[in-house]
């Protein structure tokens, strides 16, 4: 079970990075960066860490990563911070080995699982049912909407009505950038009467600040039902994310006081432009984390921008395009604050 205080932390509103992968220049593990990279994100005010998730990279379960990978934030977390924070574990592949990476995650202390059901593709929605069922008789689940240009299956209403269902389902992730697929996730929960439970966690890094600002207003047999997205797991917080977070912060406090102002609306366009440069949108978000990992080589969060897979780099052009938007909105970056505390972190 998640720790009440935790549980009550994401459904108030809770800003959850996802945490990406360090390689040495070889393309070994590097866990002195890796540290380093946690100590950042605790520093920027970071409510929770989501780990062995997209950003970090799928592919450490085959290169063997994940036990270290997920040992190393939690230890660092569990050291750095005095305040607690969610650790969030990606889960994926087969019923079998998906409980198996709950069962690892929660003897490493993380308090729930982001379920990834990429693997499962051309199952039936209740098949899709049984199989979170099985993992969240292990590890609190965290939904996920992954968009399909990345892998994600279309998981209509109707799953989203079941999988709400079941108890083990604290969170949603709703990340399919797109705002018909967000309905249906919303509109799964009212079905399921559990939009008082559940913590709704933006992850449409292409529509970050108008997730957090609006309110949607929906219908449950007539009677209008309220929801907010209160809070983000997001990879695009993995860069720059003090601005991120303060940011993140303010749109909160305007949707608490029942506000939507327009310098905070006006914001929503300049942030989707910086995540359209990091996430190689113009190629199908191809490059999406070879933009991630260049941005914090950059800044020397990173010993190398290397990915575990060799084609995983960054797309023509792609490079100009995040300079071009860091100077467009040097506001939005962080590169002072990361030079006045990265030997701490590094140390």
């Amino acid at each position: 079970m998640i720790p009440t205080a935790l549980r009550e932390m994401l459904l108030r509103g809770a800003a959850i990075p996802a945490h990406p992968l360090a390689l040495d220049a070889e393309g070994r593990f590097d866990e002195r960066h890796m540290r380093a990279l946690t100590r950042y994100y605790l520093a920027c005010g970071a409510d929770g860490l989501a780990v062995g998730v997209h950003t970090t990279q799928f592919a450490i379960r085959e290169a063997g990563l994940l036990r270290p990978v997920l040992a190393c934030v939690a230890e660092t977390a569990r050291a750095e911070s005095a305040r607690p924070v969610v650790l969030v574990a990606g889960i994926c592949g087969d019923t079998r080995q998906a409980v198996a990476e709950a069962e690892l995650a929660r003897s490493l202390g993380y308090h729930a699982g982001l379920l990834s059901l990429a693997a499962l593709r051309g199952r039936t929605e209740a098949e899709l049912v049984e199989h979170a069922r099985a993992v969240g008789t292990v590890l609190p689940l965290v939904g996920f909407y992954l968009q399909p240009a990345v892998g994600g299956l279309p998981l209509p209403r109707s799953f989203w009505r079941g999988f709400f269902a079941l108890e083990a389902a604290i969170a949603v992730k709703i990340a399919p950038f797109d705002r018909y697929a967000t309905l249906d996730v919303l509109e799964g929960l009212i079905d399921a009467g559990r939009e008082s439970e559940v913590a709704l966690l933006t992850g449409n890094d292409d529509h970050i600040v108008l997730d957090l600002l609006v309110p949607f207003r929906l219908r449950r047999e007539g009677r209008e039902v309220e929801l907010r997205i209160r809070g983000g797991l997001l990879g695009h917080w993995a860069v720059w994310t003090r601005p991120s977070l303060e940011l993140y912060r303010r749109c909160r406090a305007a949707a608490l006081a029942g506000e939507a102002p327009a310098e905070l609306l006006a914001r929503a366009a300049p942030v989707t432009a910086m995540n359209a440069a990091l996430f190689d949108a113009a190629n199908g978000f191809r490059g999406c984390i070879a933009g991630i990992q260049t941005v914090l080589w950059r800044q020397g969060l990173l010993a190398s921008p290397r990915c575990l897979d060799p084609a995983e780099r960054l797309s023509p052009g792609q490079a100009e395009e995040i300079e071009r938007v860091r100077r467009l909105w040097p506001e939005l970056t962080d590169d002072a604050f990361v030079r006045e505390h990265l030997a701490r972190w590094l140390a």
